[in-house]
């Protein structure tokens, strides 16, 4: 690990880089670091370095003073993108790079602007590169693996503040309602509202269409209330094929709200009803309740809804996980993880966290950990 890192007192006159080039999902379970790093270094400018997307994501983060977008797949792309990349970072003359990325390119960036600080993994692809090294512990969250940067600092995870965050700003939230209100829906007595996410990158971490239509189907019946259908523009397809399944009982939002729009968006949910997804993590850092669906993959990657107000279904199969993200399809052809979780033991989940939260009750918020239905 080396030796102990020296950081002025309160980051008086630090400059302070965190690298997070990685998924949105990542970025997300990045915040808790970045307001980590926030509390205990109030006087240190802090700067994120991230994808546009990742920008985009956390623009109204009060904790980050500045940005440097690297569109490693754009402008940044190759041996020319990364010299200029090097060249930014270099000219900002940063003391400290904290480096939850494990990525051979993010190790060499901030190698080749010599920031005399350097922290990441020895598990990274250029632990070389770091001459201050943290292990990245696979057994735990990522929350806590991300915050294990800290420790040649001498600050370990468990004195942190573990929250995830999504800050949203007044014009997203106005544009959000001024959405609803075009579409004709409204917040009413007793009516519910069920997000769901019904996308993801990995076609093995979808449930089926089939289960989301027919879950649609007993919301509706059990429960006074509205479905909104979250996704991007990539999720219409999926998305429509459900809406037909299920008789267009539910309201679709694919396409319609930006980044900084989904967490507004999620706002009015009282429970999110998703796959293992980048949407899953903006429900949680918005204090919304999930049921969590996870086919291909399993809560023991790290990557679990980081809340102990939220359930996760899955089918126990040996052949889970069948890689670190799912992947485009069943390895055995079965697609068992996706097909043989039903929908009625998602109902479940719903009904309960519905009725968790008529009482009041968020399941002791400070545990982090959500219960695990395997079926």
């Amino acid at each position: 690990m080396g030796q102990r890192l020296q950081i002025a007192e309160g980051g008086k006159g630090e400059r302070i880089l965190i690298v997070q080039t990685s998924f949105l999902g990542d970025v997300i379970l990045t915040t808790p670091l970045i307001a980590e790093v926030r509390r205990r270094f109030p006087a240190a400018r802090l700067t994120v370095l991230c994808t546009p997307q990742g920008c985009g994501l956390l623009k109204n983060n009060p904790d980050i003073d500045a940005f440097i977008t690297d569109d490693k797949r754009g402008t940044g792309r190759g041996l020319r993108g990364l010299w200029r990349m090097v060249d930014v970072i270099r000219s900002e003359q940063f003391t400290l790079a904290l480096c939850p990325h494990k990525s051979l390119r993010s190790a060499l960036l901030v190698s080749l602007a010599r920031i005399p600080g350097r922290v990441g993994f020895r598990q990274s692809a250029g632990w070389f590169f770091y001459p201050h090294r943290a292990n990245r512990d696979a057994s735990r969250h990522d929350v806590e693996r991300n915050l294990s940067v800290l420790r040649p600092l001498g600050i370990e995870p468990e004195q942190c503040e573990r929250r995830l965050r999504a800050n949203v700003d007044p014009a997203s939230r106005a544009a959000v309602r001024q959405l609803f209100h075009s579409l004709g829906i409204e917040k009413k007595k007793d009516m519910l509202f069920f997000g769901l996410n019904a996308g993801s990158v990995w076609p093995t971490k979808r449930w089926s269409a089939e289960g989301y239509a027919d879950l649609m189907v007993q919301l509706k019946k059990a429960y006074r209330c509205e479905i909104l259908l979250f996704g991007g523009p990539e999720d219409l397809p999926i998305v429509q094929r459900i809406q037909n399944l299920a008789g267009h009982v539910g309201r679709s939002l694919v396409g319609r709200t930006g980044l900084a729009e989904l967490a507004c968006a999620m706002e009015w949910c009282d429970v999110f009803i998703t796959n293992d997804s980048m949407p899953m993590h903006i429900a949680v850092a918005g204090g919304v309740p999930v049921v969590a669906i996870f086919c291909a993959t399993t809560t023991q990657l790290g990557f679990y809804p980081y809340s102990s107000n939220a359930i996760v279904v899955e089918k126990s199969l040996p052949c889970r996980p069948c890689g670190s993200h799912g992947g485009l399809r069943c390895p055995l052809g079965t697609e068992d993880c996706i097909r043989l979780i039903p929908s009625a033991e998602v109902l479940r989940a719903v009904e309960r966290l519905v009725v968790s939260s008529r009482r009041g009750s968020s399941g002791g918020s400070q545990s982090f950990r959500p219960e695990v239905v395997s079926l």
